[in-house]
């Protein structure tokens, strides 16, 4: 079995739901993917239960792009936690698209690659916008505030941060097991007021109260009462933001790293509830071109 190609990715945490007002943000995690395509079947068994490399293939040879010959098959090796807000599909897709790259000697522009993961998502039904932000933060890490309705990713990146500095913040992801219903994107526009507040403050370059307002309208949204008791908990013990992450249900925290006593307490509150995993983390920071004077 040869390896044909490699792509990596990782994961991320919603700033800002795109159902809600049509723009998007999402921060980029330490939730590692690597994507391989080869010329025989894996050992491991292939889960892909929303076909999104079947049809990412399918898209890729549509556009015409080279591609190895012969019988082509793929591995995936993910930290994301599958159907939980934190951005696998965008993640898997993109390391998806640079293992293809890699194997045919293409190379691709970042833009491109979240144009073809945004066509993608949408084929295989997994996302209602596209996730132009998440396959942005999976491949580049910060944030980009995105405009989905405009015509192409280049020209819908409106904003974009390094993100907090990971060295100065811990991230808790409080995983709630497998989503019991789909979202609903009409839902979304009644909660436009905690959408737009998500909205201004990342325009102030205010991380934690986007990720705080951006959870209340999905709780409101997907009308998650224990979503919404979850994260107030957070609060009490000693986060400084916490909001659901995507369509949920995950919960992401954020906390000062140099504060010892929020983990402990943290980790200790929710590590009580049965069916909850917790999972510790860090910002992956975007290493962003210095801006012309």
């Amino acid at each position: 079995m040869a390896v044909l190609g490699t792509g990596t990715s990782n994961g991320g945490c919603s700033l800002l739901h795109a159902a809600g007002l049509g723009y998007g943000a999402s921060l980029a995690l330490d939730l590692p993917v690597k994507v391989r395509l080869l010329d025989k079947e894996a050992r491991r068994e292939l889960k892909d239960p929303d076909n999104i490399l079947g049809n990412l293939l399918r898209i890729w040879k549509d556009s015409g792009f080279p591609i190895p010959e012969g019988d082509l098959y793929w591995s995936v090796n993910s930290e994301i936690p599958p159907r939980q807000g934190l951005k696998s599909s965008a993640a898997v897709s993109v390391a998806a698209i640079k293992a293809l790259c890699d194997a045919s000697n293409f190379e691709m522009d970042n833009a491109d690659i979240v144009d073809m993961s945004a066509a993608c998502q949408i084929a295989s039904g997994v996302s209602m916008t596209g996730s132009y932000d998440d396959s942005w933060a999976a491949l580049e890490g910060g944030w980009k505030l995105v405009d989905i309705n405009a015509d192409d990713a280049r020209s819908g990146l409106l904003l974009e941060s390094p993100g907090l500095n990971s060295d100065e913040w811990n991230v808790l992801l409080v995983c709630r097991g497998d989503r019991e219903t789909k979202p609903n994107i009409d839902d979304f526009g009644v909660h436009q007021q905690a959408f737009a507040k998500a909205l201004n403050a990342l325009q102030e370059g205010n991380d934690l109260v986007a990720l705080t307002w951006n959870g209340r309208g999905v709780v409101g949204a997907l009308n998650d009462p224990l979503g919404r008791k979850l994260t107030n908990d957070a609060f009490v013990n000693g986060a400084r933001s916490a909001g659901i992450s995507g369509s949920g249900p995950a919960i992401a925290i954020m906390y000062p790293s140099v504060n010892v006593q929020s983990t402990d307490r943290l980790k200790k509150w929710y590590g009580r509830i049965d069916g909850i995993e917790l999972i510790e983390t860090r910002i992956i920071n975007a290493e962003l071109s210095p801006v012309e004077e």
